[in-house]
């Protein structure tokens, strides 16, 4: 996408509304029409905060169709399949899964992943509260979605808080939604994979995509065994320290959980329900974050191995996570901001875009694979909301211009190359037209101003 910066911000708006309304399907909203051709979990939060700027009704929809999929056990799938779609377009799909068939927690009505995603729900519910025209309307749909939100949550903070731990577990790379982040590495190369373990399968994902832009065939080898040990099981989270030797506590999850934990304690005032047990889960998941993931001797957040004990040493956009907290104490603040502002996701030079995935001087940094390096709006949507809520407005102000820049010069592309820009994965996808409306939405007149004077500045540097 080449714009004018004259109306450049008119122009992605009216591009991201066309994202949105061509990946329409009349219940919900396709990430992409080719590479996701169902309904994902985080994507569809993220997607109905933006289109709930010009659309509320159909944004409402979005998210009462995906928890029309929840489980009788609180948990929210991560991917709703789409019975019309061939069993041949995406892989792992519902032949693969059989959620109606191995577990008496799974809906009968659709098929279903067994896994979860971040629990985003409950935020995204509030903050399309906040913006609503129609505010009976958005009361009466939260009062309907609050006992949905709140047994994610329990489920959440119930069975998938195991022994060891006192934050949810994720029980593979995908639950944590950013699938081959480098922070999963150690885990995945010591798993031991026993010899006819993984099932045979065929991965679609390629006939879309540049393999160069995603997970590598050993990654997917990790990953289909993981969802086949839970499979096994019945999806059944009492099994988890038994079956699964994936078991991570993370600060990008467990962050994202908090920040939705203090939305429900805003939701149930809203709807008259008491909000005492989400203001006590918010400071039980604080204090645990702190606890837990708070790494003194590296200065940084890190997942945790819960079964061994032992936190990641990469350093990717995880650890930048629990900015989401509102409560975050000064001295993690200060570390954060330090490594934020470093070397290590700043990149020096003219056409240097933030914030990147990983390391930039890590020696595995890679510009274009997937969460391997790469910038994705959403990770950026994250941090700029947890910037701005501990007021460290340049930062912020670098994030957004680095976000609507990259769209405006490459399209809404799935994630892009830190350095120059260009754009990777699928194109017209779904979260990136998304959060690039809510960006702009978002912004004051004044700021909008100065930030059409910055994007041409940075339009002209680059030419």
């Amino acid at each position: 996408m080449t714009t004018s910066t004259g109306n450049v911000l008119d122009q992605l708006s009216d591009g991201a509304r066309a994202v949105l309304d061509g990946s329409w399907i009349g219940a919900s909203t396709l990430p992409s029409r080719t590479l996701y051709p169902h309904q994902w979990s985080w994507d569809s939060a993220f997607m109905a905060i933006g289109r709930s700027w010009y659309d509320e009704p159909k944004a409402q929809q979005e998210l009462r169709s995906l928890f029309r999929a929840q489980w009788a056990d609180g948990r929210v799938p991560h991917i709703v399949f789409n019975p019309s779609v061939a069993e041949d377009a995406y892989f792992p799909g519902p032949a693969f899964w059989e959620s109606s068939k191995r577990s008496t927690q799974a809906p009968r009505d659709v098929e279903t992943s067994g896994i979860t995603q971040p629990s985003i729900h409950a935020r995204a519910a509030l903050e399309m509260h906040r913006h609503a025209r129609d505010t009976e309307a958005s009361k009466a749909f939260l009062a309907e979605l609050y006992s949905r939100l709140a047994a994610e949550h329990a489920y959440l903070d119930g069975p998938r808080t195991i022994a060891g731990t006192s934050l949810p577990v994720i029980m593979h790379p995908w639950e944590s939604g950013l699938d081959n982040s480098p922070a999963w590495d150690r885990d995945l190369a010591e798993m031991v994979i026993p010899p006819g373990a993984i099932p045979p399968y065929q991965r679609h994902d390629l006939d879309h995509s540049n393999a160069a832009d995603r997970p590598t065939q050993a990654a997917y080898d990790g990953f289909v065994f993981l969802a086949a040990q839970y499979r096994l099981s019945g999806y059944d989270d009492a099994r988890l320290l038994e079956d699964v030797p994936f078991l991570v506590s993370g600060p990008l999850f467990a962050s994202i959980h908090l920040w939705s934990t203090h939305a429900l304690v805003e939701i149930a005032e809203i709807v008259g329900a008491d909000p005492v047990p989400h203001r006590e889960d918010a400071e039980r998941i604080h204090a645990a974050l702190l606890d837990e993931l708070w790494d003194p001797e590296a200065g940084r957040f890190g997942a945790l191995d819960v079964v061994r004990g032992e936190r990641s040493v990469e350093d990717t956009i995880v650890s930048f996570a629990p900015l989401l907290d509102p409560d975050l104490p000064d001295a993690q603040l200060a570390s954060i901001m330090a490594d934020l502002r470093s070397a290590s996701f700043h990149p020096d030079r003219p056409d240097g875009h933030v914030v990147p995935t990983y390391d930039l001087k890590a020696a595995d940094f890679d510009e274009r694979r997937y969460w391997r390096g790469p910038v994705w709006i959403n990770t950026n949507w994250l941090l700029w909301n947890g910037l701005r809520q501990h007021g460290q407005a340049a930062e912020a102000d670098a994030i957004l211009l680095s976000s609507l820049g990259l769209v405006a010069g490459a399209g809404f592309h799935e994630y892009f190359d830190p350095f120059g820009g260009e754009g990777f994965g699928t194109d017209g996808f779904g979260w990136t037209a998304a959060l690039t409306l809510d960006f702009i939405e978002r912004l004051p007149d004044i700021e909008r101003a100065r930030l059409i004077e910055r994007l041409a500045q940075a339009e002209a540097t680059n030419r």
